[in-house]
């Protein structure tokens, strides 16, 4: 597995890393058995990079991820996530990037994950009432006191990012993209580029869609994320799933799965990409891992923007309820 910087200056990691939401069931059920054959097989390929937060599975992931790591210590570059927060009566989501609201967070993921110091740490959504400015330098203390390697967020906009590095230096954001999630593309790629800061796509693979076997809604179990997501209802999904179609054949013209090719395609957008695909399957470990051998020319490159041309997803990426916290721009 080839290695990326993880941000100017940073840790290099496996280009390719392993989103960990999964663990907690966000796709369907799981258990740690399960989660833990994934990550023995991510060490098998060379996947040292594990992207989790606090409130997968409100700490199940990490748990997850900490009773392995107790056996195979150091084998990791380990990413975690905090200032979500769930009223626990309600159930109602809001956000707290408050200084003792994320010392409290940090403290209970690095409990959960069994270590004392994580190598990055995000702001999983921004308050958005809270100066961006003020969150940099809570992370910073963070940081000073050993507890956190680099500072990250997650779904900010460029104009943020760039308010955020001017106090410390982000090693990186967190946003999704994918073929059929282009935002990015409108300025946060190109701002990491400039800054030297690691852009780490999620649901590179449109949550699910490039798989051999797309998704089949009407199999999906209760609290699955995708459940009531706009891109997966009808007639969205049909429409989408015409041009995904044609990606898949092309991806068998080339003889390599439509996973690797999503995948590899994300890869090439830039050197600072490292794109986390979430998998509780160590088969479909395979696939991912395959996608960082896979060359694309330019005539490649070319015929999948043919094919599924930008903005050819139908359907917003998340519904009113979803989307709330995530930044918004251009």
């Amino acid at each position: 597995m080839q290695k990326r910087e993880l941000g100017r200056g940073g840790p290099m990691v496996s280009a390719i890393g392993l989103g960990c939401w999964s663990f907690a069931g966000a796709y369907g059920a799981t258990d740690t058995v399960e989660s833990h054959a994934t990550l023995a097989k991510a060490l098998d390929l060379g996947i040292d990079f594990l992207d989790t937060a606090n409130v997968y599975g409100n700490g199940i992931s990490e748990q997850a991820i900490g009773s392995f790591i107790r056996n195979h210590p150091g084998r990791f570059r380990i990413a975690t996530k905090g200032g979500i927060k769930r009223d626990p009566e309600t159930k109602v989501r809001s956000f707290d990037n408050s200084p003792e609201h994320l010392r409290m967070m940090l403290e209970r993921s690095l409990g959960y994950l069994g270590v004392d110091y994580v190598d990055l740490y995000y702001i999983h959504r921004r308050e958005a009432e809270r100066p961006i400015e003020e969150v940099v330098e809570t992370l910073v203390k963070f940081k000073e006191e050993g507890k956190i390697g680099g500072i990250g967020f997650s779904e900010i906009s460029p104009s943020s990012l760039r308010r955020a590095h001017a106090v410390h230096p982000v090693t990186a954001v967190q946003n999704e993209y994918s073929l059929w999630s282009r935002m990015p593309d409108m300025g946060l790629i190109q701002a990491c580029r400039e800054l030297g800061v690691a852009f780490v796509p999620f649901s590179p693979l449109g949550r699910g869609v490039f798989a051999q076997k797309s998704p089949d809604p009407k199999r999906f179990a209760k609290g699955d994320f995708r459940e009531h997501n706009p891109r997966f209802l009808e007639p969205n999904y049909s429409y989408s799933l015409k041009y995904i179609e044609e990606f898949k054949r092309y991806a068998a013209d080339r003889g390599v799965t439509s996973i690797a090719l999503a995948l590899a395609w994300t890869l090439h957008r830039g050197e600072h990409l490292i794109p986390i695909p979430g998998t509780r399957s160590p088969a479909h470990l395979e696939d991912l891992a395959a996608a960082a051998s896979i060359a694309l020319s330019a005539e490649d490159l070319a015929e999948i923007e043919r094919i599924l041309p930008v903005g050819f997803a139908h359907g917003d990426r998340y519904s009113d309820a979803q989307i709330v916290g995530a930044e918004r721009y251009c």
